[in-house]
């Protein structure tokens, strides 16, 4: 019988995980820029990631998605990660957290 996996425990590991990926235009981390709008973990130990991009024609609209994905996989708990890009509702600078717009002189 499969051990149960604490899946908020996974979630706090996921988020710090993609907390290490920044936007190649912005220094700051993609969560902290809002972009991830949710994280779901099932306790067959699968990761759905729902994010957006600053905008539809970003340059990294293939790689991003794609590093959150392998970044996110490679989590010893994690059994399989997929990533769903939406541009509904559309990004904007008010998604970004505070400590990030602090930092970003937008305060």
């Amino acid at each position: 019988m499969e051990q149960e996996i604490d899946t908020q425990e996974l979630g706090e590991k996921i988020v710090k995980v993609i907390k290490t990926i920044y936007d190649p235009e912005i220094p700051v981390d993609i969560y902290e820029l809002g972009l991830i709008y949710d994280v779901m973990v099932n306790t067959d130990r699968e990761v759905k990631i729902l994010m957006t991009l600053t905008t539809p024609n970003c340059p990294v609209a293939e790689s991003l998605p794609q590093e959150v994905k392998e970044k996110v996989a490679s989590i010893d708990m994690v059994k399989d990660a997929e990533v769903e890009i939406t541009f509904d509702p559309p990004w904007s600078q008010d998604l970004i957290s505070e400590e990030a717009r602090l930092e970003l002189g937008l305060l």
